[in-house]
């Protein structure tokens, strides 16, 4: 006897192995019908797939995050087979779900434009309404690469032969398309209700400039018609209102290709609004006990090897400039100027503690692929500070911070936000270990006595000290 515990705190038992799908009929046709995945033990997995012991089942509908995830990789693809069909040397990289929608990235000799967009979504609506079953299966490593290389897909080779040992190596097949995926699917094509493809884009094979470009497929879907209209709809009123479009129009930033992508142009109106958000931020900061520094744009060498930049973010960094015979960068971070003016004297303890700040102006290498108007820029002036105290002063001065910076955020609106607590990184990271216990155990006592809603982001990219995202 095998049992089955729902959500909602019933169980159901069966004689035999059960799928979700079946569960779902036996609560009601008009419920299957809008199933759309499942949670077994916590575990997503498609609607055909067998529970062989006792289990709890948590059936999804495409509201649920999980059950759009499901849905969308279905509809990508059913992107990915249509355009194998149009397409017979086109060759297969990932196509994953995204937050809202689906994307397949594809090596093509053919540059796909937006014209082809719509040939391909006739085709993808052939393959829906063939109803395909979405059929999984697994073969052994050996067998796995054989079929991809008789298939001529060597991203998917490449994926396979990077996979540890024992690891299981699964497919989903439709028809007459076969593809290397970890699931879980649809139980047919036909489940792919609504859909739109949005955009073109070019992407390097697995994100790295050192690899070939490939091009990449934007779309969307949803379980009806009029959900799809609406966002739709959202994205046409969103695209009047892009920052980019805006700037421009009302002339308070450009972006020349002439001085450099991510590089930003201020102009004389939005200067002036520049003007007075620095000006607030001034004011506030001398209320609140800080006083503030300049720093130079550019340093030697061996201050970004002392502070570990150079070991850790060189990639980041933009290549160094010989003057005098000595290397010199252009600042990524305005932290070791800051140590270096503590550094220019010897304070008592009853000096401390000791808030700096600073509108600093710092340079990072981006990749040109995610350069988007003043949000991903390549130069920028941030909001930085840096606080000296004595380790008893430490709890109470984080939790200062903490809400001084929640101050800021709701001066300009941002009154709905999420924290993430960065704990030590295992490899890229400087400092004893007892400090950054420390410093983790303030952090998190603050924001729980506030009553603030985060999430531990374990092991996070940084180098130099504990932060509050």
């Amino acid at each position: 006897m095998i049992r089955i515990s729902l959500k909602d705190g019933s169980v159901r038992e069966y004689d035999n192995p059960v799928s979700p799908l079946q569960v779902a009929m036996d609560i009601s046709e008009g419920f299957a019908r809008v199933c759309v995945a499942a949670e077994i033990d916590g575990r997503l997995s498609g609607l055909t797939q067998l529970i062989e012991k006792d289990a709890s089942l948590n059936l999804l509908k495409f509201e649920d995050e999980g059950g759009r995830h499901v849905f969308r990789h279905t509809a990508s693809h059913v992107m990915a087979n249509a355009i194998k069909r149009l397409y017979k040397n086109v060759k297969l990289a990932i196509g994953p779900p995204i937050e809202n929608g689906f994307y397949y990235d594809f090596d093509l000799e053919t540059t796909f434009s937006e014209d082809d967009l719509g040939k391909i979504e006739e085709e993808m609506q052939k393959i829906i309404d063939e109803d395909n079953a979405i059929e999984r299966f697994v073969l052994p490593r050996d067998e796995a690469i054989a079929l991809m290389k008789q298939m001529n897909e060597p991203y998917k080779v490449e994926l396979i032969e990077e996979l540890p040992e024992g690891e299981e190596i699964s497919f989903y097949r439709q028809g007459d398309f076969t593809d290397l995926c970890a699931g879980p699917h649809l139980p047919s094509t036909g489940g792919v209700k609504s859909f739109k493809l949005m955009q073109v884009a070019g992407a390097y094979w697995r994100g790295d400039e050192k690899n070939k470009m490939l091009q990449r497929i934007y779309g969307t879907a949803f379980d009806n018609k009029k959900e799809l209209k609406q966002y739709l709809n959202f994205l046409a009123e969103a695209e009047k209102r892009d920052h980019r479009k805006l700037g421009k129009e009302l002339e308070l930033f450009s972006v020349e290709d002439n001085i450099g992508a991510g590089l930003v142009l201020w102009h004389p109106k939005g200067a002036r609004i520049r003007s007075l958000i620095e000006d607030f931020w001034r004011d506030q900061h001398f209320k609140n006990g800080y006083e503030i520094v300049y720093s130079p744009h550019i340093g030697k060498a061996n201050l970004w090897e002392t502070s570990g930049h150079l070991g850790f973010y060189d990639e980041n960094m933009y290549s160094p400039m010989d003057v005098d015979n000595n290397k010199y960068y252009i600042k990524p971070m305005n932290c070791p100027f800051h140590i270096a003016i503590y550094k220019s004297k010897l304070y008592s303890y009853r000096d401390l503690p000791l808030r700096w700040a600073e509108l600093g102006t710092v340079y990072r290498y981006e990749k040109s692929g995610v350069l988007h108007g003043l949000l991903r820029v390549r130069g920028f002036t941030q909001d930085d500070a840096h606080l000296f105290c004595r380790k008893d002063q430490m709890p109470d001065e984080i939790r200062k911070t903490v809400m001084f910076c929640i101050f800021m955020l709701k001066s300009f609106g941002f009154d709905k936000f999420k924290l993430y607590l960065a704990t030590k990184p295992a490899e890229k990271s400087v400092g004893e270990q007892q400090l950054w216990d420390d410093a983790t155990a303030a952090l998190e006592a603050v924001i729980k006595e506030e009553g603030l809603e985060y999430e531990v982001d374990e092991e996070a990219e940084l180098s130099t000290g504990q932060r509050l995202i």
